[in-house]
């Protein structure tokens, strides 16, 4: 995996706390995945690299993987050229993000989107006030991103790496690793291509509306947009959420 010297990719693969296990390993490469740091066939550093930067044993990453091929996300092959590989073909894909959704409650997606919109309420508040002029230009190119993206891949890349971006131009190291947990979990429901899609114009149009509050220093506002953008997502997912247990019943 090429290395990118960027405040995401340095928070998604920092080292885990002392209690991390293979879970919060799988977590995290799970979110390097969906956040686009890594894209379907790409090869991983070593196990012995992964591990180091992860700060965790070798054994214990080997249990992460074993989790992450389970999952479908990665495949490990043998032999001169082997190694372990991002594997997320579109139909299979779908299958299992659709499988993992119908595995969630509504109570469930109602507790991640009120503790998302905290998140990015607070990060988007403190971008305004605190955000330098490279981190929000930052912002600018990646909502130009999503409006130029033509494929699920890059639709998901450009519209979580921009609300990451304001976690990280709030200067909160905190913020940033919730808001890239945050973004893992939902954002690829947001762009499943086999289902009915958001508008992409109307998600461009909100990042407008929210980046202008944060280039004018509107914390108010800004807090505010945040979360309004965080509650019209949830409500997307959960309609979906509703018409794949209907197709799981029938």
């Amino acid at each position: 995996m090429t290395e990118v010297a960027s405040p995401l990719s340095a928070t998604v693969f920092a080292p885990l706390s002392s209690e991390g296990r293979a879970e919060v390993a799988a977590r995290r490469i799970a979110a390097a995945i969906a956040l686009g740091l890594v894209s379907d066939g790409e090869q991983l550093p070593s196990e012995a690299e992964l591990s180091a930067q992860l700060g965790i044993a070798t054994v214990t990453l080997r249990e992460a993987l074993s989790s992450l091929r389970q999952r479908g996300l990665v495949e490990t092959r043998r032999g001169r050229n082997g190694g372990t590989f991002v594997r997320t073909p579109r139909a299979e894909a779908t299958k299992l993000l659709t499988a993992r959704l119908a595995e969630l409650s509504v109570d469930d997606l109602r507790d991640i989107g009120d503790e998302h919109a905290a998140v990015a309420g607070m990060a988007a508040s403190l971008a305004a006030e605190r955000g330098t002029g490279p981190e929000l230009d930052r912002l600018e190119g990646f909502n130009q991103e999503l409006r130029e993206a033509a494929t699920h891949w890059h639709q998901c890349r450009a519209d979580s790496h921009f609300h990451v971006q304001i976690a990280v131009a709030a200067q909160s190291p905190r913020l940033t690793g919730a808001e890239v947990r945050l973004q893992a979990e939902t954002v690829e429901y947001l762009w499943i291509t086999d289902t009915e899609e958001p508008d992409q114009a109307s998600a461009v149009r909100s990042h407008d509306v929210l980046l202008e509050a944060i280039l004018a220093r509107d914390p108010v506002r800004a807090g505010e947009l945040a979360q309004r953008h965080v509650r019209k997502n949830i409500a997307f997912i959960t309609a979906l959420h509703a018409r794949v247990s209907r197709d799981r019943t029938r």
